[in-house]
Formats: C-alpha cells, sequence, structure tokens
C-alpha cells in the first residue's frame, strides 16, 4: 500500500510521500537511542509540563487536525473534533496522575525483615525506545493512548502509523516538537508495513505496542518473542450487546445503534453482535432497525452526517463479502445490505438476522456498519451466544437486575463489562481483551506500567 491520504469520500489521491530511505530510518533509530538516555533522566515536573502544552496546542489545532483525519479516512467530522478533544485530556489526565501511578512501592515490613532485608522498594523505570504500530480507524486517539503513558513514564516513540492517516502520523510528530519534547523523544516513521519486522528486531528497539488486525498482531508477537521483547497487542472485537427484559428498550435501542455505527462502525470496540432475549426481541429489533434506517449517510465533512464512507475500497469490499456470505447462508435483512451508487466506499446501516455458526460473519469481525441480531431464550443462552467469538475485547449488557449484572461479569469473556451504556475507552480504566483480541492492557495505571521496568531494591543488614 503506497503512504497516501486517499479521501474515501471521493476517491481522489490527495497527497503521496516517498517512504523512509534506510540511512533516514537508521539516523532516527539513532536519534531514539541517544534521545533516551538524557530523557529518561527528567523529572515527571518537565514531562508533565511539556505534556500540557502538547494538550494545550491540540486544543488549539482540534478543528484543523479533525478535517485531515476526516480527509484520510472518513469518520464524520463532529466525531473528528471529539476525538482531537478526547485525547488532550488524556494528556492531560496522565500529565497529572503519572507520578503518583509510577510511584516507588514499599513492601511491608515484616515482608521485608522475612526476606532477610532492612528496607526495600519497588521501582518503575522506563525501557526505552518503544515502537507503536498503529491503524487508521482512531488515527490521533490510538496514538495518543500510547505517546502520553509512554512519555510520562520516561519512554520515547517510535510511531509506525497505517499508511493511509499520513498527514495526521506527520501531525503528530510536529505537535510534540512544538511543545518542546526533544527531537528524538518521538518520532514518526514514514515506512510500510515491510519495515516493521526490521525495526523490531533492532536491538535499539526495546518493546511494542500494536492495534490492528489479526495476522499484524501475530507478525509482530512472532518477531518480539523471537527477540524476547515485551509486547502489548489489540487486536479487534466482535462484541455482544445483550438486552434482558428489564431493560430500558428504548434507551437500549438508541444506544445500540450509536454503539454500531460509532466511526462509521469501524471501531474495535463497537458493538457488532446484539443478543436480545426473546420476551423483548421483537420490540428491539423493530426500534433497533428504525433508528438505522434513519441514519444520515453522506459527505463526513458535513455536520449532521451520520455515518461516513468506510475508509478504503478493500474495507467495503471484505464487509460485502461478509454480508453475502450470511445471505446465501439463509441470513434476512431488516435495512441496508445493498452498495449505494455513486463515488465514494459508502455502505448503508445493515441489519442482519437469522445468523447460524456456520455464517463467517458469525466469528469474523465485521468493520463497517453491519449488525447481528440472535434471540436468546434466557441469560444461560446469551452468555453462551456472546461468549461464541473468537474475539474477547469489551462488551455491553442491559438489565436492571444486579443478580444478572453479577452473572455476566462473571462470566462474559471479555476485557470489559459495560452494564446499561456503551462501551468506551477511558484513561482511567484499564483497556485490552483476552483470546484473539490481544493481551496487555493500555491506559490506567496498568497501561503506563506496561512498557517499565519493575525493579527491585533491595538492602540488606
Amino acid at each position: 500500500m503506497p503512504i497516501a491520504t486517499v479521501n474515501p469520500a471521493d476517491g481522489e489521491t490527495l497527497k503521496t510521500y516517498e517512504p523512509m530511505g534506510e540511512e533516514e530510518l537508521e539516523r532516527r533509530l539513532q536519534l531514539a537511542e541517544a534521545t533516551f538516555r538524557t530523557y529518561r533522566l527528567s523529572s515527571f515536573t518537565d514531562r508533565s509540563r511539556l505534556l500540557l502544552q502538547a494538550a494545550n496546542l491540540l486544543e488549539e489545532d482540534q478543528r484543523d487536525i479533525a478535517r485531515v483525519m476526516t480527509t484520510e479516512m472518513g469518520k464524520p467530522i463532529r466525531q473528528a473534533r471529539a476525538e482531537a478533544a478526547k485525547c488532550a485530556r488524556a494528556m492531560r489526565w496522565y500529565a497529572e496522575r503519572a507520578e503518583e501511578l509510577l510511584a516507588d512501592e514499599r513492601p511491608a515490613d515484616a515482608d521485608v525483615a522475612d526476606s532477610g532485608g532492612t528496607r526495600a522498594l519497588v521501582r518503575y523505570r522506563p525501557l526505552g525506545p518503544v515502537l507503536a504500530v498503529m491503524p487508521w480507524n482512531f488515527p490521533l486517539w490510538q496514538v495518543i493512548r500510547f505517546a502520553a503513558p509512554a512519555l510520562m513514564a520516561g519512554n520515547v516513540g517510535l510511531l509506525k502509523h497505517a499508511s493511509n492517516v499520513p498527514q495526521t502520523a506527520l501531525y503528530l510528530e510536529d505537535l510534540f516538537h512544538r511543545a518542546g519534547f526533544t527531537e528524538g523523544c518521538f518520532q514518526t516513521l514514514l515506512v510500510g508495513s515491510g519495515a516493521v519486522d526490521e525495526i523490531l528486531r533492532d536491538e535499539r528497539v526495546k518493546a511494542a505496542t500494536l492495534t490492528g488486525s489479526e495476522p499484524a498482531g501475530r507478525a509482530v508477537a512472532s518477531t518480539s518473542g523471537e527477540m524476547v521483547k515485551k509486547t502489548v497487542l489489540e487486536l479487534g472485537g466482535s462484541d455482544p450487546f445483550v438486552v434482558m427484559p428489564s431493560a430500558d428498550l428504548d434507551r437500549a435501542a438508541r444506544v445500540a445503534v450509536t454503539a454500531r455505527v460509532q466511526n462509521n462502525g469501524q471501531s474495535c470496540i463497537a458493538a457488532k453482535r446484539f443478543i436480545v432475549h426473546s420476551d423483548v426481541y421483537d420490540v428491539f429489533a423493530e426500534r433497533f432497525t428504525e433508528g438505522m434506517k434513519a441514519l444520515k449517510v453522506g459527505d463526513p465533512l458535513e455536520e449532521d452526517t451520520d455515518v461516513g464512507p468506510l475508509a478504503s475500497e478493500q474495507g467495503r469490499a471484505d464487509l460485502e463479502e461478509l454480508v453475502d456470505d450470511a445471505r446465501r447462508g439463509g441470513a434476512g435483512v431488516l435495512c441496508g445490505g445493498e452498495r449505494p451508487d455513486g463515488p465514494g466506499w459508502y455502505y448503508p446501516p445493515t441489519v442482519l438476522t437469522g445468523l447460524t455458526r456456520e455464517m463467517r460473519i458469525h466469528r469474523e469481525e465485521a468493520f463497517g456498519p453491519v449488525a447481528t441480531l440472535y434471540r436468546a431464550a434466557d441469560l444461560d443462552e446469551a452468555v453462551l451466544i456472546a461468549n461464541d467469538s473468537p474475539f474477547g475485547l469489551s462488551s455491553n449488557v442491559w438489565t436492571q437486575d444486579e443478580a444478572e449484572v453479577d452473572r455476566f461479569a462473571r462470566d462474559l469473556e471479555a476485557g470489559g463489562v459495560f452494564v446499561n451504556g456503551m462501551t468506551a475507552s477511558h484513561p482511567a480504566f484499564p483497556f485490552g481483551g483476552v483470546k484473539r483480541s490481544g493481551y496487555g492492557r493500555e491506559l490506567s495505571g496498568h497501561g503506563i506500567r506496561e512498557f517499565c521496568n519493575i525493579t527491585t531494591v533491595w538492602h540488606g543488614a
């Protein structure tokens, strides 16, 4: 794939970039290593000041960078502005809390004495240059939720962004430079995916984080395992949205629409499989389908657009194949399901019913505004359907019954259980999944410690 901005609303190529050559890549790796030697010694106060300045600049740039994101990958402009604002808030969150999150920990005196020591502490030290391989769907947020904690921990970042969002990638490097970070603290590497393996094998790169597809995750994990380097992987999801009889059906149906089509349906934590108790299935299905039909599909730069184009022509083709496969297997279509005429990579909000385990969409992630509806006879069947997926990123549960909440929280195979609300990422809460959704955690104290050397300092008598 060329490194280029291609407007998904009309397919026009706006800007192209030449990949970095070996000489420039080597210069940047040397710079990252050299910068880390001094940056790791900086104080939390200095790091916080720089990150807060970056947050201020991002807020000033909000409208401009939102337009860049929308032009590069098609998200509705209102959502692009909200993404920029969310990034600024996350930077402030880490700037204000990192010192506390990474404070030295002191084991109990009794345990220290039992070890034969007089005192001990656990200290969190940075690892070094960390490679971030990031996707296009949230081109700012995915990077910031790595960069903010990594920089506050004293690491330096190397960003290999998706090849279809080069302007956003370059903006991020410039943002940190303008904020006052030393040049080598955060660098964008304009390289193709084929260069990732070589970069990972470089001894100067100490760890990697990837958000993306399963094949990409396997490749990074394989090389990192061979090189014995720490990795954090977030590889997507097919999140269940379970509706029980005690739920507020009007609100559940409204939130379900947003949960499915946020970011044009191209979100790892978007609800994708809607599992509804038989007692309320018909009512929910009707209200949900009405909401999906009412969405405005159109130019993502228009303020009232709800759903814009998919980010790439191939992405739309992949989504169509999943829908067509389900149809051939006997699935019903309550709305959508047909590619519209005209330019751009648009696909309508679609609701499928009558799914079976043999259909590809039952086990594969649908990355676009396509929802699958399942009927469950009771709570036990709802849990079985929800867990019948290779993914386990997050989940949504709608019920007023606390016993049901406890059961879902205990039995759903996911990294998150959101009750009576839509799954969302927030810097205060750990984010990540199980099964093929990956491993490790981003955000919160768990996320900032992922790329730290957890060091025991012990003193004898």
